[in-house]
């Protein structure tokens, strides 16, 4: 069993509050959650109005999978955002 853990660091410059950044966090959860069957939660930079690093995680039997899903979620993530990944991590366990 291959456990697969992605990290996204976000900047979202069109974000003026917290209120604002939540709403595009969410929305972003909600569809990656139901879309792709991951575990998701915001990391860090919870009081700041521009950034965020939010944290998803699968597992499959094989990494290639996970692989697969995570490209596909990174993807959907910068096409959907209104802001810019700035630097993605993959870890597995």
């Amino acid at each position: 069993m291959v456990i697969g853990f992605l990290s996204l660091e976000i900047y979202l410059p069109y974000s003026h509050s917290l209120k604002e950044k939540r709403k595009t966090i969410v929305s972003l959860k909600d569809r990656v959650k139901k879309k792709y069957n991951v575990a998701f939660a915001e990391l860090d930079y919870h009081d700041k109005w521009q950034r965020s690093k939010i944290g998803m995680v699968t597992l499959n039997n094989r990494k290639t999978m996970i692989d697969s899903i995570f490209q596909k979620i990174i993807a959907d993530a910068e096409e959907n955002i209104e802001g810019e990944i700035i630097k993605t991590e993959v870890h597995y366990f």
